[in-house]
C-alpha cells in the first residue's frame, strides 16, 4: 500500500494540519495588506513569534497602517506589470529595510515619509489622468479657447521696445549715478561733442566714416569731403584741438616733435542735433537721421573711390530689432523640422500602435501654449525685444520632453486595460517626474526674474519664460492629454493610426497584396510567446535594447569612455579660465547691419584712443595752489588731456603772468583768458559763483584720453576701475564719466548674477529635498551630472568665441534645467532598480527612458539648424549655446552616465542577497510541506 493511503482518521489529521499551514501562509489572488504580508522582525523559519511590541515594531505597524491606503496603487501596478506578484514587489521593494539590523527609528520614518509622498503623488496623478480621460472634450476645448483669446491680443497689442539702454545696460550701476551728477553740473546735451563715445553717444546725432582705398590718403580728397559737408574743416585759427577720434589710420611726420600728421586712411565726422527735450523736435531729429542715412547711401553710389559707413542714434536699436525680422522665416522652418522629427520618431511599422499624429499634436501643443504666453505678456503691457527669440526654443525643449515621456509611459501600460485606465497609468508613471522638472524650471527662471537681476532684458525674458513653463505644464496634461485619450480610444477599437479606418483581420490581410499588408500591418505576426509587448518593436527601443545597451556596457568600451570624459573635462576647464564678458553691443545685432560694419571699421582705424573720459571736480578747489596743481598732474598722468587748466597754465607761462593767489587767478581767468577766441569754448567747463564782490570756482571739468590697443572696450573698463578708487583716497573730489560706462559698469557681475542665483536656487532645492525623494543618491548623482554639463557648456562656448552676454547667460540658465529634465528620470530609475547588477539596472533605465530622451534631444537639435542661416550675432550665440547644451546632455545620458554608474554607488548587491534569502525561505517552506504531507508526494 502506498504511503498516504492509510486509515481515514490519520488522513484527516494530515489534511487538517495542511489547512492550518495554509491559513498561516495564505496566497491570495491580490496582494494582502502590508500589515499582514510583510514579515515581522521576530519571524523565523520555525514559525515561532514573539508578541513583545518593541518601539521599532510600533513604528513599523503605524507605517504599515498608513501605507494600507495605497493598496489600490499595488493592484494597478500589478495589472500593469502583468501579475500581482510584480505589483507586490514594486510596492514592497522599498520596505525591505525593516530587515536590516541596526536601522534607526528616525531613518525608518524618513524612508516611510518618502514612500508616502511618492505614492501619494502617483495616486493624485492617476486620478488626474482618469479625470482627463473622462472629460477629454472639455480639456481639449478650454486650452484652444484660451489660445484664440490671447492670440488676438498678441496681434493687437504687439509693441517693440525701442530703449536699448534700458534693456542691455545694468539697471543699477554707479555709472548712472555719476551720469546724473555730471549732468546736474554740466548739461550732457551741451557737451556731447567733447564726450566722444564709440557707439553709445546720447541724444540725436549722425556719424559717418569716410575710408579711402588701400594705400590712399583721405587728406588728399578734401574736395570730396567738403562736398559731403563743408563744415568739417571750420576750425578757428590758433585753437588746439584733439583730433585722435576724427582721423584714423594716421601716419605721422618722421621725427616730428609736435606729432604732425603726414597722412590718414580714414576720417570720422559727427553731427550733433539739439532737441532740448521737445517731443516735436525729437521727431524732427529722427526724420533728419533717417534722411542722413539715405544721403550717405546715395553719396556712396556717387563716390566709388570712397567707402562710407554711417551711423545714427536709432541705428543700434534698428539693427537689434532687425534680428527678429530676419529670423521669422527661419523659425517657421525650424518648426517644420521639429514637427517632422517628432512625427517620424513617434511612428512604428505597426499601424495600430504607431502614434505619428500624437508626435505632431505634441509639438502643436507647445506652439499654442507659447502663443498664449505671448498674449499674456503683451496684455500686461510687455514690449517685445529680440532676446525673446529664444523662448520658443526653450519652451519646445522642455515641453516636448513631457510629450515624449507620456508617449513612453503609454507604451509601458498593458494593452488589455481600458484606454482610460492606460491614460491614468501613464499620468501616474510620468507626471511626477515632469512636475518636479517643471518646478525646477520655474524656480530657476523665477530667480532670474527676481530683483537681484540687474539686466532688464534677462529679467523680462525670465518673467516670460515662467509664464511659458506654467502654460506648457497646463497644456501638456490637458490638451495633449485629451489627444492621448482619443488616440488610445482609436487603438482600443483597432482603428488605423493614420487613416482612422478599421484594421481588417489577419485572415483578410493574408489574401491581400504585400503593399496592402504593409500599410495595414498591426504587428500580430511579430508577437511571440516570449515577447508580449508589441511596443518593443519601436525602432529606437529596438536599437537601444538589441544593440546600443550591450555596446555601451561592454567592458572594452568603458576605458575609452573614461578617456573621452577626461578630454571633455580638460577642455571645459581650459575654457572656464578664459571667460570674457560680452559688454560689446554688437554681439546682439544683425551681423550684416550698418551698425556692425561701422563698429568694425571704427575698431580697426580709431581704436588708438579710448573714449573721452569726463573728469568732473565737483567741489571748490584751490587751483592756484602748487600742491593742487601737482595732484592734478598726478591724476592725469598717462592720459592725453583736453583741459582748460593746462591751457590756462600755459597761457600764464607764455605771458609771464603771475597768478599765485585766488583773486589774481580768477580775475585773469575771466577777464583775459576766456575772452580769447581760441579759449572761449572753455567757458562751458567752469562753473563760477559770486558771493558779494568775490568770485569762486565751485566746479570744473576736463577730459582725459588714453592710448589703447584694438581691445578698446576692455581697456576702458580697466581705466574706469583704476580712476574710481583714486576719487576716494585723493584730496581732490572728482567723478569720471563717459556714456559708454553705463553699458560697461560691472557688466560682468551683472550678467553672471542671474545664472549664479538660479544655480544656487536649484542646488538649494535639491539639497533640501535630499531626504524627501525616493533615494538620496538620486539627488547626489543629479547634482554631479548637472554640474558637469553646466561647466562643460560654459567652457566649450568660451572656446567657441562666445562671450558672457545676456543671451549666453539665459542659455546657461536653461542648460541647468535641460540637464535635469533628461538626467533625472534616468538616474532615479537606476537608483531604484532592483536587478542583480548595476549593468542590468542601467540597461533597464536606458530602455525605459532612452527613447524619450533621444526623441526630444534629436528634435531639439534639428530645430536649431535654421538658426545658422540667420545673419545675426544674437542667433549665432543662441545656436552655439543651445547646440552645446543639447550635445553635452546627450553625451552624459547615453555615454558618460551609463559607464560611470557601473563603477560607483548605489550598490545592487543587497537586492541580490534579498532575492537569494527569499528563494531560500521558499525552499525551506516547501521542504516542511513535503515532510508533513506525504500525500502531496504521492499525488505528484
Amino acid at each position: 500500500m502506498l504511503p498516504g493511503l492509510g486509515e481515514g482518521g490519520e488522513r484527516g489529521k494530515k489534511k487538517e494540519r495542511k489547512r492550518e499551514k495554509k491559513a498561516r501562509n495564505p496566497h491570495p489572488p491580490f496582494p494582502p495588506s502590508p500589515a499582514r504580508s510583510l514579515p515581522s522582525p521576530a519571524h523565523t523559519h520555525t514559525h515561532t513569534r514573539t508578541h513583545t511590541h518593541t518601539p521599532l515594531i510600533n513604528i513599523w505597524l503605524s507605517c504599515c497602517n498608513l501605507l494600507q491606503s495605497f493598496k489600490g496603487v499595488v493592484e494597478r501596478e500589478g495589472e500593469r506589470k502583468g501579475n500581482w506578484q510584480e505589483g507586490v514587489r514594486s510596492y514592497t521593494c522599498h520596505m525591505c529595510f525593516l530587515r536590516r539590523p541596526g536601522a534607526s527609528a528616525g531613518w525608518i520614518w524618513w524612508r516611510m515619509l518618502r514612500q508616502v509622498i511618492h505614492r501619494g503623488l502617483q495616486s493624485f496623478f492617476y486620478k488626474l489622468g482618469l479625470f482627463v480621460s473622462r472629460h477629454p472634450v472639455f480639456f481639449l476645448t478650454v486650452p484652444a479657447v484660451l489660445t484664440i483669446i490671447f492670440g488676438f491680443s498678441l496681434l493687437n497689442r504687439f509693441q517693440p521696445d525701442t530703449d536699448l539702454e534700458s534693456l542691455v545696460a545694468p539697471s543699477h550701476s554707479l555709472a548712472k549715478i555719476e551720469r546724473s551728477l555730471a549732468s546736474s553740473l554740466f548739461s550732457l546735451d551741451q557737451s556731447k561733442s567733447q564726450l566722444y563715445s564709440d557707439l553709445h553717444t546720447p541724444g540725436r546725432y549722425g556719424r559717418v566714416i569716410l575710408l579711402s582705398k588701400p594705400g590712399g590718403n583721405i587728406l588728399h580728397q578734401a574736395d570730396v569731403i567738403l562736398q559731403i559737408h563743408r563744415a568739417v574743416l571750420e576750425m578757428k585759427d590758433g585753437r588746439s584741438s584733439f583730433i585722435g577720434h576724427q582721423l584714423g589710420g594716421v601716419m605721422e611726420v618722421p621725427n616730428s616733435k609736435d606729432q604732425r600728421v603726414k597722412s590718414a586712411r580714414a576720417i570720422q565726422i559727427t553731427y550733433y542735433l539739439q532737441t532740448y527735450g521737445s517731443v516735436t523736435q525729437d521727431l524732427i531729429g529722427e526724420k533728419w537721421e533717417s534722411e542722413f542715412c539715405k544721403l550717405m547711401h546715395k553719396m556712396q553710389l556717387d563716390h566709388q573711390d570712397l567707402q562710407l559707413y554711417s551711423l545714427a542714434s536709432f541705428s543700434l536699436w534698428k539693427d537689434f530689432h532687425q534680428t527678429s525680422l530676419l529670423a521669422r522665416g527661419k523659425i517657421l522652418v525650424s518648426l517644420m523640422l521639429i514637427l517632422l522629427t517628432a512625427t517620424l520618431s513617434s511612428s512604428m511599422k505597426d499601424c495600430l500602435r504607431s502614434k505619428p499624429f500624437l508626435g505632431l499634436l505634441g509639438v502643436l501643443t507647445i506652439c499654442i501654449s507659447s502663443v498664449t504666453a505671448a498674449g499674456i505678456f503683451f496684455i500686461t503691457d510687455g514690449k517685445y525685444n529680440s532676446t525673446l527669440l529664444g523662448i520658443p526654443f526653450f519652451a519646445m525643449g522642455h515641453g516636448t520632453k513631457g510629450v515624449f515621456e507620456l508617449l513612453s509611459g503609454w507604451r509601458r501600460t498593458r494593452e488589455n486595460l481600458p484606454f482610460k485606465d492606460r491614460v491614468a497609468d501613464a499620468y501616474s508613471d510620468v507626471m511626477v517626474s515632469y512636475t518636479m522638472t517643471s518646478s525646477l524650471y520655474f524656480i530657476a527662471f523665477g530667480m532670474g526674474a527676481s530683483p537681484f537681476t540687474n539686466i532688464e532684458a534677462v529679467k523680462v525674458f525670465c518673467q516670460n519664460m515662467c509664464v511659458s513653463i506654467l502654460l506648457n505644464y497646463f497644456y501638456i496634461f490637458s490638451f495633449f492629454g485629451s489627444c492621448l485619450v482619443f488616440a488610445g480610444q482609436l487603438e482600443q477599437n483597432r482603428y488605423h493610426s493614420i487613416f482612422c479606418c478599421k484594421i481588417p483581420s489577419a485572415e483578410y490581410l493574408d489574401r491581400k497584396p504585400v503593399w496592402f499588408q504593409t500599410m495595414m500591418n498591426d504587428g500580430h505576426q511579430h508577437t511571440s510567446h516570449h515577447e508580449t509587448n508589441p511596443y518593443q518593436h519601436h525602432f529606437i527601443q529596438h536599437f537601444l535594447r538589441e544593440h546600443y545597451n550591450e555596446w555601451i556596457t561592454n567592458i572594452y568600451v568603458k576605458p575609452f569612455v573614461v578617456i573621452l570624459y577626461l578630454i571633455y573635462a580638460s577642455f571645459s576647464f581650459m575654457g572656464c579660465l578664459q571667460i570674457n564678458d560680452g559688454a560689446n553691443i554688437i554681439n546682439l545685432l544683425a551681423s550684416e547691419s550698418p551698425s556692425v560694419s561701422y563698429a568694425l571699421i571704427q575698431q580697426k582705424y580709431f581704436s588708438n584712443y579710448s573714449p573721452v573720459i569726463g573728469f568732473y571736480i565737483y567741489e571748490p578747489l584751490e587751483y592756484w595752489n602748487g600742491t593742487v596743481q601737482e595732484d592734478l598732474k598726478t591724476l592725469s598722468q598717462g592720459f592725453n588731456t583736453v583741459s582748460w587748466i593746462e591751457q590756462y597754465y600755459q597761457y600764464l607761462r607764455v605771458g609771464n603772468i603771475s597768478a599765485t593767489n585766488k583773486s589774481d587767478f580768477i580775475s585773469i581767468l575771466q577777464s583775459s583768458f576766456l575772452k580769447k577766441p581760441e579759449f572761449q569754448h572753455f567757458k562751458n567747463d567752469i562753473i563760477f559763483s559770486k558771493a558779494g564782490d568775490e568770485n569762486n570756482i565751485i566746479a570744473s571739468r576736463l577730459y582725459l584720453v588714453a592710448r589703447t590697443s584694438e581691445n578698446t572696450q576692455r581697456e576702458a573698463v580697466e581705466l574706469l576701475e583704476k580712476l574710481r578708487p583714486l576719487s576716494l583716497i585723493q584730496s581732490i573730489k572728482f567723478i569720471v564719466f563717459n556714456p559708454t560706462f553705463v553699458f560697461m559698469d560691472h557688466y560682468g557681475l551683472s550678467v553672471t548674477m542671474p545664472v549664479l542665483i538660479s544655480g544656487f536656487g536649484i542646488l538649494l532645492v535639491l539639497i533640501l529635498t535630499f531626504f524627501l525623494v525616493i533615494h538620496p543618491l538620486g539627488n547626489f548623482w543629479l547634482i554631479l551630472s548637472v554640474t558637469s554639463i553646466e561647466l562643460g557648456v560654459l567652457g566649450l562656448m568660451t572656446l567657441w568665441n562666445v562671450d558672457m552676454d545676456c543671451i549666453s547667460i539665459l542659455c546657461l540658465i536653461y542648460t541647468l534645467n535641460f540637464a535635469i529634465d533628461h538626467c533625472a528620470p534616468l538616474l532615479y530609475t537606476f537608483v531604484l532598480a532592483t536587478e542583480h547588477t548595476r549593468t542590468q539596472c542601467i540597461k533597464n533605465s536606458l530602455q525605459e527612458h532612452g527613447t524619450a530622451i533621444l526623441q526630444n534631444v534629436s528634435s531639439f537639435l534639428i530645430g536649431l539648424v535654421p538658426l545658422l542661416f540667420v545673419p545675426s550675432n544674437l542667433t549665432f550665440t543662441l545656436f552655439k549655446c543651445l547646440l552645446l547644451a543639447g550635445s553635452c546632455t546627450l553625451l552624459h545620458c547615453f555615454v558618460i552616465l551609463p559607464v560611470f554608474l557601473t563603477f560607483f554607488p548605489p550598490s545592487k548587491k543587497h537586492h541580490k542577497k534579498k532575492k537569494r534569502a527569499k528563494r531560500k525561505e521558499r525552499e525551506e517552506i516547501e521542504c516542511i510541506e513535503i515532510q508533513e504531507n506525504p500525500d502531496h508526494v504521492t499525488a505528484v
